[in-house]
């Protein structure tokens, strides 16, 4: 396996939460989970960690933390735009990788950080994602599991909340299991962009696919950029979006010894 080229974790830790208010403060076995964000890239091997953030009290819950903090404004629409201001406040270089870790994956694996700064280290792309094998039926017609499907070339064609692809003879029977042989995908919501991308994302226009499926990493697909796309090393532990996420994070905690 090659190796992982120097980069940087940027966490966007928005205060403002509708299902789930304060959220980058909220703690999980004592701990504000922003915080269990940071140390999660530390662990990666990040060269450095910004936790870009839009409220004094997530810059005050990380005090005594190895990490650096980047104000920006509270209007952004996405944690991409968030993470555009953070690094022209930072000054990075246009080449430098930045992985968007996002705030609400205080168990991501640090192997899955790592690969995903690989995966755009190793393409020509300006983004790079990462996806798991999808083997429950359950989950391929979840709307809230976003699928994708992606070429030859290991970069993505497309992602949706509904089932994708469609296996037209298999679904025509039933739907209640998954078909073998047809490669679903789940997508993990990890990103690396090369820095100077970034920018150029911010001044890209919402696009009719991104608005339908509500999924700005179309916006992307739909003005012709390439997104590269490899398979996470680990599992991904659900992300927390509602109070049962957090109960059920405390809960897995606890069997992790």
């Amino acid at each position: 396996m090659s190796v992982v080229p120097p980069f940087i974790v940027a966490i966007p830790a928005r205060y403002g939460s509708t299902r789930l208010p304060a959220k980058p403060l909220r703690e999980i076995a004592g701990v504000p989970m922003v915080v269990r964000v940071a140390q999660r890239a530390l662990q990666a091997g990040a060269a450095d960690v910004v936790v870009a953030t839009d409220d004094a009290r997530i810059v005050d819950a990380l005090a005594g933390q190895v990490v650096k903090v980047c104000m920006t404004r509270v209007d952004h629409a996405s944690g991409s735009d968030r993470l555009a201001e953070c690094a022209a406040l930072c000054g990075w270089a246009d080449d430098a990788i930045v992985v968007n870790l996002q705030g609400d994956e205080p168990f991501a694996p640090a192997a899955g950080i790592r690969e995903v700064a690989r995966a755009l280290a190793e393409d020509e792309a300006p983004m790079a994602t990462l996806a798991t094998p999808l083997t429950d039926a359950h989950e391929l017609f979840d709307p809230n599991v976003v699928k994708l499907v992606h070429g030859a070339n290991g970069r993505a064609l497309y992602f949706s909340r509904a089932p994708l692809p469609w296996a037209r003879d298999a679904f025509a029977g039933s739907r209640e299991v998954v078909p073998p042989g047809v490669p679903f995908l789940r997508h993990i919501g990890i990103y690396a962009y090369r820095a100077g991308f970034l920018a150029q994302y911010a001044r890209l226009a919402r696009t009719p696919l991104e608005q339908a499926e509500s999924l700005e990493q179309l916006r992307v697909l739909e003005h012709g950029h390439a997104i590269a796309v490899r398979l996470t090393p680990e599992p991904f532990p659900p992300g927390i979006d509602t109070e049962a996420d957090l109960a059920r994070a405390e809960q897995w905690l606890k069997t992790q010894g």
